[in-house]
């Protein structure tokens, strides 16, 4: 025992460490709960890190001084101010070598799907899906002309078992990490460009821990999952910045990797409860 644990250390001490030095990283939604995370995470291991925001200008900007890097305000629902963002990289940098498409929107208020209005719809995909796309459409096509490129989109265990209260919001995960994903990955192929996915469970952000989350919803979101333990920002920002390294995932596309503690599922109260 002693001599397979002392091999094992060994082993392990000759692991490379990810590396991201000299590597340009474009994080949406960078000021966000998670997307600070990610950007702290990946400039600790040396990427050069833009912040993309929308509305947290404050946050994002003490952000982009505490990382010395760039912070980039733009409508991502607007296809045009997609496009003008990554004019800007450009000039900036000279363009970004990895994306992480994380910029997104949980309503808060849960309701049966036949209870959700239009506005709440139209808004709930144009800040998910079309978010997602259209970050795609920019990244991929200047990843491609290079030949190079990690692009890693955000989506949610909700996307994958389901959210109840929030069909809108699992409509809009699941298309991310199923058909977009998939069609994605494929339209790149014969390049070395890859695109996977992350999807994070239940999540104690700063802010959430700030709101509280209620006793029922934390016991329910437990009893399926194997770790006994929600995920931290920092869970998902490792899983990540694997997926973007190449030298740590460069065989990996098309994946959706969990972040979810071994859930299940979700457990189903009946209606009322």
């Amino acid at each position: 025992m002693e001599r397979w644990q002392e091999n094992r250390s060994r082993g392990l001490a000759g692991v490379n460490k990810l590396n991201f030095s000299g590597l340009r990283v474009l994080v949406t939604g960078g000021a966000g709960g998670i997307g600070a995370v990610i950007c702290r995470r990946l400039h600790a291991m040396g990427a050069e890190v833009i912040v993309h925001y929308n509305n947290s200008k404050k946050r994002a900007e003490e952000l982009s001084t505490e990382l010395n890097c760039h912070a980039i305000q733009a409508d991502l629902t607007d296809k045009k101010g997609v496009g003008s963002l990554f004019s800007s990289i450009d000039s900036l940098i000279g363009g970004v070598d990895c994306c992480v498409a994380n910029a997104g929107k949980y309503p808060s208020e849960p309701l049966p799907a036949w209870e959700i209005n239009d506005e709440r719809l139209v808004e709930t995909i144009d800040t998910n899906l079309k978010i997602a796309f259209f970050t795609s459409q920019e990244f991929l096509r200047r990843a491609v002309s290079r030949g190079s490129g990690s692009l890693v989109l955000v989506g949610s265990t909700a996307g994958i078992y389901g959210e109840r209260g929030h069909a809108d919001y699992a409509s809009a995960k699941g298309a991310i990490t199923s058909g977009l994903l998939m069609t994605l990955k494929n339209d790149v192929a014969g390049t070395a460009v890859r695109v996977n996915a992350v999807a994070p469970g239940w999540t104690l952000t700063e802010s959430k821990i700030n709101e509280g989350i209620d006793q029922f919803t934390s016991e329910n979101a437990l009893k399926t999952m194997s770790m006994k333990k929600l995920a931290t920002p920092e869970d998902v920002a490792s899983s990540v910045s694997f997926l973007l390294s190449d030298e740590h995932s460069g065989h990996i596309s098309g994946q959706v990797l969990e972040v979810s503690g071994g859930m299940e599922g979700r457990v189903i109260p009946r209606v009322g409860e």
